[in-house]
């Protein structure tokens, strides 16, 4: 039962974007900051906006 709830709890923290953002901390070599979190998010939205769609 234990393990079950370890797996929903990665799996809620990869959709809601958590674990990116702690990969995205490591990457840059920065603390955890608003300022940071608006980088993260700014930097996701540009590489969705730049994906080609097909309609």
């Amino acid at each position: 039962m234990r393990r079950f709830f370890q797996l929903a709890l990665q799996l809620l923290k990869e959709l809601s974007d958590e674990n990116a953002y702690e990969r995205h901390l490591r990457a840059h070599g920065v603390p955890h900051s608003g300022a940071e979190w608006r980088r993260f998010c700014d930097e996701r939205w540009l590489a969705g906006s730049r994906r080609a769609r097909c309609c």
